[in-house]
């Protein structure tokens, strides 16, 4: 869900009102047929649009590797102990962590109890259920039109699919009407010019960039373009780095503070995109970013070659950073917004 500036549709020309007819000619009084109660048929539920199916189709299949050890769980007969420790199991397996793993048992017996469930399957759903409540606070749409531009910086270690989700969010923004420049500051890795600036190109927006400048002045400069040329969203793609280099850490921090300079109300969100691939070292990232730069969104890539796809339940009890955005394929409209029910779901599907 974005929220834009959009003109206001022109308003329907107005509708001639009828002419009376001429009244009939006086004649015998006929008697009133009885009235009818009115028939209504009740609203049919709005069906999901064609793309979100299709997305929430993608979805299921992608988190097929973390969710089948944890649906096996409920294929017995009995609700016993032995159902709940093979679900610890495989919750733990999912990399879901202790402490989400630990809320989501209590939660889930808890609710088994008062809904007077006697069938493994059902429990199931009462899983999905936990899981979706969990979730729930992570859950936030990314807002565009508050400021102008709104300046967006986004950081991640290498290999995380940064550039890469930068080029999808693009294509996101764009889809809603947003106008969109580029800023090259990931200056420390030689293609990452190259390959942001094919993603422009596919998106075709406008990039701003240096060879071999420093980042932060290209960030400033990419503001300021932006500010002067009108831009809804600046991206600003950072260097990746592991939290644990200090240094480079340092270099983020730096780019923030110029961005300011440039933009006193700027960054306007700090994203964050991690490999779902990497499990608990994707939470331990999230911490360290976000004591870096204060974190406001997340960006979940590559969730359909994991079976770790559990950390997103431990960011949500361990350090709840709204995620704006998961992606499940390559393509550029394999990045939607981050539902928690249907991720829910789609998990234990």
């Amino acid at each position: 869900m974005f929220s834009f500036f959009r003109k206001k549709p022109p308003a329907p020309p107005p509708v001639p009102e009828p002419v009376p007819a001429a009244a009939p000619a006086p004649s015998a009084p006929v008697a009133a047929p009885a009235t009818l109660p009115a028939v209504v048929s009740p609203p049919a539920a709005p069906a999901a649009p064609p793309e979100r199916k299709g997305w929430l189709d993608k979805l299921k299949a992608g988190l097929r590797k973390t969710g089948s050890s944890i649906a096996t769980v409920f294929t017995g007969t009995q609700i016993d102990d032995a159902l709940y420790e093979e679900l610890e199991a495989a919750l733990l397996m999912a990399d879901t962590g202790v402490k989400a793993t630990e809320h989501l048992l209590a939660d889930l017996k808890k609710r088994v109890k008062e809904s007077k469930t006697t069938d493994p399957a059902a429990v199931k759903g009462l899983l999905a259920d936990a899981i979706a409540d969990l979730l729930a606070p992570l859950q936030k749409p990314l807002v565009i039109g508050e400021h102008k531009p709104t300046v967006i910086m986004v950081a991640g270690v290498n290999g995380a699919g940064k550039t890469t989700s930068i080029g999808k969010l693009t294509r996101h923004l764009a889809n809603e009407g947003a106008s969109v420049l580029l800023a090259a500051a990931d200056t420390f890795r030689a293609a990452a010019r190259e390959q942001l600036a094919v993603w422009a190109d596919r998106n075709t927006v406008e990039i701003v960039t240096q060879e071999g400048g420093d980042p932060a002045a290209v960030s400033f400069d990419a503001v300021s373009a932006g500010k002067a040329r009108g831009r809804d969203v600046v991206l600003v793609d950072t260097a990746g780095r592991l939290p644990t280099q200090l240094h480079l850490m340092e270099e983020l921090r730096k780019i923030k503070r110029v961005v300011q300079k440039a933009d006193g109300t700027a960054p306007h969100e700090v994203l964050l995109v991690i490999d779902g691939n990497t499990g608990q070292n994707a939470l331990t990232q999230v911490k360290a970013f976000d004591e870096a730069l204060q974190l406001t969104g997340l960006v979940i890539t590559k969730l359909d070659g994991t079976a770790k796809g559990g950390v997103v339940c431990a960011i949500a009890r361990e350090r709840p950073v709204p995620i704006y955005f998961i992606g499940v394929g390559e393509k550029l409209e394999d990045l939607e917004t981050f539902n928690a029910r249907e991720f829910a779901q789609a998990l234990l599907n």
